[in-house]
């Protein structure tokens, strides 16, 4: 029986090649982009899972109230705070303290080599169960020892025996190779290439002894794994209770981020993981949804728009004995063979896109043909497009009455041609959606970008400073200022396009009883020239003197700052801040975008130090930039020779703010073609089926002296109608969720009306092209013919 259905199945599909094409197309485009969301969605999902105690694996985090009375949450601790968990609150298993991981410089006789990693307690690698192949239980034990992963170890030292070498990291360290672990998943939150011990960090660092006891210097990360049947709120109130006794403040809390939303629920509100990057993954899972959902309404259309075809088909099975469930399995059958055709179409699609898709996505993902449980989930995905697309055509045509069939009467009537017309419109109404949408997220990042930066970010570039850079910055300078590279050079915590510090004011002028107990500032350290290499401008007062002694007990605000602090005149104000230093502010600089172009600009302060992290230098315009790096390169190789030198500009990393947005808008304008593209391949077939089923209709209308226009118009307004409502229908739900998107960037551009209605004439003039063709080839046949043929 199922043999001879599927030979009724291939030769229907035999005989109707060009509906059998539109259908297979369909289809396999709209399984296509639905398998790979499905994939990169699935992917999004697994983060962290890797890990056999996930469930138990938490990140310590510091909650703090912003200058809005707010509660927000930073990914930072410190470590009097970690050793306080680890010794004192109950239902703590392990717990491991890191610095932030990074990219560092290796040394191994006369190679170099870039990785990234950092230093961690010994706890560490049994929170991350990385499986370990070389080395014994006591990792990271000696403080002169390093694990790296396999293909670390693989690109330093060949096919050699890594364990017991030597590398030099960060031109300080000679660390002993003890322990070689498998390489992290790429599905992890925290990726390292090798890790050493947080304990070296210690000895003649005065910074990280002080650090030791200061509970208020949070700039490191904490992983703890608690015990089973723990509650991680009942930890985290013990960990406040450390910071509040600590402090004796208890402005700052603790929370507990769970390993398994990491991912996804990276934005915490209120001390809980509320929302963050699950709000993407959930919105293109919902385009993908919709880009099958508009292959299957094809399917259905174009199967039901062929009823007439096979109406007498029906009718002589019904008069030959076969029942409505024949009937029914039968059609099923067809729409089965159909949907494997298109899904072996939309896998072989899927191998051809997955690179680019991956370049685009940053993610690394591989059809998983060897795995079981993916064949299982596919087969079901089959069966699901199978009824989706096939169980209306299935059951319209096994309706039909064999008396009026046969007779050469119609069916399905109004009935059936209303939900043909509400499928096309809701087709279409996906479609102008996706059009809106993508439109709307370019018009948001050309709102950021024309968004005045407040500095010169084009030929700006920063350097990470090394201790031998730092001990011959001067020198340094002066050949780079000679070379004719290079216009001005200085020094800061952190690139223009970044804050990596931050601080409060406790106490000013003017300070009052109603007024909060502190201020939140950005904390940004600089040598002098600071504000002349970037651009920035002083508003009023002076610049910082060339010599740091001159500028001891000074600072430079912005005006972020002086508007939240209320001074009128800020100029030769007192300020404690950072604890208990006092300072007078001598110079207020103009607002400047360091941390997000959709954002308001923090409130900032500047001071004169040398304790930087960046060498941030302007390119001359009057050489070529590649020649300029050329000569900078050779600069920094003879007073930093055991690094690499890296550079970054400053326009590439503001462009990288733009990364989800940029991402986002151009997977949705694909998507939108997509959809698009496929509405249309339905429409097309429609078209086609209007036309034929139509030939006497325009043939009697024609000889009536009808003129190819007025049946263009006939045979097109239809379908522009249809897609006018869609476009009714698209355009208040577009506008409610692009709001509802909009409303979480403080700067955001408005839905605009202009851009509503170009898509909505967009989506009429792809119908109407689309339908032309088959209207003006059935206006153009012979009434001759067509009559003579009726």
């Amino acid at each position: 029986m199922i043999r001879n259905y599927l030979k009724s199945a291939w030769r229907n599909c035999k005989s109707n090649p060009g509906y059998t094409l539109l259908n297979v197309s369909g289809l396999a485009i709209g399984m296509a982009v639905t398998l790979l969301i499905g994939m990169w969605a699935y992917e999004q999902y697994t983060y962290n899972k890797f890990l056999p105690d996930y469930k138990q694996v938490y990140q310590l985090k510091t909650n703090y109230i912003n200058n809005d009375g707010q509660m927000e949450t930073m990914p930072w601790v410190s470590i009097p705070l970690t050793e306080g968990v680890r010794n004192e609150v109950t239902g703590v298993e392990k717990s491991a303290i890191t610095d932030v991981f990074s990219k560092r410089t290796f040394v191994v006789g006369d190679k170099k080599f870039e990785f990234t990693g950092g230093a961690a307690d010994v706890d560490f690698l049994d929170i991350f169960r990385i499986p370990v192949l070389r080395g014994g239980k006591d990792l990271l034990q000696d403080p002169n020892s390093i694990v790296l992963t396999k293909s670390t170890a693989k690109a330093i030292f060949g096919d050699a025996d890594p364990m017991n070498k030597i590398v030099k990291v960060d031109n300080q360290f000679n660390l002993r190779v003890t322990g070689i672990i498998e390489d992290v998943p790429g599905n992890a939150t925290v990726p390292f290439d090798f890790v050493f011990p947080f304990k070296i960090l210690f000895p003649e660092n005065e910074w990280m002894q002080n650090a030791r006891s200061d509970f208020g210097n949070n700039s490191f990360q904490c992983f703890v794994k608690l015990a089973p049947g723990v509650n991680p709120d009942l930890v985290a109130k013990q960990a406040s209770g450390l910071i509040a006794k600590g402090l004796q403040d208890s402005h700052l809390t603790a929370m507990l981020h769970p390993a398994s939303q990491w991912r996804l629920y990276d934005h915490v509100e209120n001390g809980k993981p509320a929302s963050g990057f699950i709000s993407y993954v959930r919105m293109f899972m919902s385009i993908g949804i919709l880009i099958l959902l508009i292959a299957c309404i094809n399917f259905v259309n174009l199967s039901v728009a062929q009823s007439d075809k096979r109406a007498k088909e029906v009718g002589v099975r019904k008069a030959i004995g076969s029942g409505k469930t024949d009937l029914i399995l039968q059609f099923l059958t067809q729409s089965l063979l159909l949907t494997v055709i298109a899904t072996v179409c939309s896998l072989l699609l899927l191998a051809a896109v997955l690179p680019a898709f991956n370049a685009l996505a940053g993610s690394e993902l591989k059809l998983p043909v060897g795995k079981p449980a993916a064949w299982g989930v596919l087969l079901a995905f089959i069966m699901l497009v199978t009824l989706l697309a096939g169980s209306r055509p299935a059951f319209v045509l096994s309706a039909y009455r064999p008396v009026i069939v046969l007779k050469g009467l119609k069916q399905p009537g109004k009935k059936g041609s209303g939900v043909m017309k509400t499928m096309v419109i809701i087709q279409f109404a996906a479609s102008i959606a996706l059009i809106i949408a993508t439109a709307t997220i370019y018009q948001q990042i050309q709102y950021g970008k024309s968004r005045p930066t407040g500095y010169n970010i084009s030929g700006l570039v920063s350097t990470e400073m090394t201790l031998d850079l730092s001990r011959n910055f001067t020198a340094l300078k002066n050949d780079l200022l000679a070379s004719g590279a290079v216009k001005s050079v200085t020094a800061a915590t952190s690139p223009t396009t970044a804050v990596w510090s931050h601080s409060v004011i406790n106490d000013w002028k003017g300070k009052t009883t109603a007024s909060a107990n502190y201020l939140n500032v950005a904390r940004v350290a600089v040598m002098e020239d600071y504000f002349n290499t970037t651009g920035m401008q002083l508003k009023e007062g002076r610049d910082f003197h060339s010599t740091i002694a001159a500028d001891s007990n000074t600072v430079i605000v912005n005006e972020a700052a002086v508007k939240q602090l209320g001074l009128a005149s800020p100029i030769g104000q007192m300020i404690t801040w950072n604890g208990t230093l006092r300072a007078q502010i001598v110079g207020v600089v103009k607002d400047a975008l360091m941390v997000s172009p959709f954002t308001p600009s923090e409130p900032t302060v500047f001071y004169h130090s040398d304790k930087n992290g960046m060498v941030i230098y302007r390119l001359s315009e009057h050489m070529p930039t590649a020649d300029a790096l050329e000569k900078t390169s050779r600069i920094f190789q003879q007073y930093n020779p055991t690094y690499l030198y890296n550079y970054t500009f400053a326009d590439v990393d503001y462009q990288q703010k733009f990364k989800m947005e940029t991402l986002t808008g151009k997977l949705a304008g694909i998507f939108a073609v997509l959809a698009i593209f496929v509405s249309c391949l339905g429409l097309l077939g429609l078209a086609a089926l209007t036309a034929a089923t139509r030939t006497k209709e325009i043939a009697i209308r024609k000889v009536m002296g009808a003129s190819v226009t007025n049946l263009w118009l006939l045979l097109s307004t239809q379908f522009v109608v249809l897609v006018m409502i869609g476009g009714a229908i698209a355009v208040p739900v577009a506008w409610m969720g692009l709001n509802s998107w909009l409303s979480k960037y403080a700067y955001h551009t408005e839905p605009s009306p202009i851009l509503f209605a170009a898509a909505l004439l967009l989506a009429v003039l792809i119908t109407v092209c689309t339908v032309s063709y088959q209207a003006i080839r059935a206006a153009l046949l012979n009434p001759v013919h067509s009559l003579k043929s009726q």
